[in-house]
């Protein structure tokens, strides 16, 4: 397994929509355990592989609290075949705007239709925090960041921010 490097926006790749698994082979597997191993590093709980440079529909999460055995999910191909009309607000962050938070309003629950690990077609019924990230991760294979939901005044308070955070991060590599 190898930590990728995640890309941070205003990188292009960001934007772009993914192209669709053909099937989940050797290749995805080792693509999916590569991302797990660097969302696990950064540390965060959901990555997507544009995130990665790569343009495929495939995205991996683990909510799983500290202390908890980790329970990743690898999902190729993901597809929401529904969403409640209940909404629900989280704090969102994203290893893609490393450092920056914003409140999201998703719908708070969600049907999945995918592909796991093994090729095999699966759903998953989701509310809570793993509704919000799914659609989060799943926004990302569709070329859509967090701060796209925000209105633009906060969308630009949160650039100028991530700006800031990493003019200072780089000072701090060089010094």
């Amino acid at each position: 397994m190898a930590i990728l490097p995640i890309l941070v926006t205003p990188h292009p790749c960001l934007k772009e929509t993914a192209q669709p698994v053909d099937s989940v082979d050797e290749t995805i597997r080792t693509l999916m355990d590569d991302m797990l191993e660097t969302m696990y590093e950064a540390p965060g709980i959901g990555l997507a592989a544009p995130q990665v440079g790569v343009s495929k529909r495939v995205i991996v999460i683990d909510i799983a609290a500290k202390g908890e055995d980790p329970a990743p999910l690898c999902i190729a191909n993901p597809e929401i075949t529904w969403v409640s009309d209940e909404i629900n607000t989280y704090e969102e962050g994203c290893l893609s705007v490393p450092a920056q938070y914003a409140e999201v309003k998703r719908p708070a629950q969600v049907k999945v239709k995918f592909l796991d690990r093994n090729n095999t077609e699966q759903e998953v019924e989701a509310d809570g925090l793993l509704a919000t990230c799914l659609q989060h991760e799943i926004d990302h294979l569709n070329g859509t960041l967090f701060i796209d939901h925000l209105s633009k005044l906060k969308r630009d308070m949160v650039l100028r921010k991530l700006k800031k955070h990493l003019s200072t991060a780089t000072q701090n590599d060089e010094a």
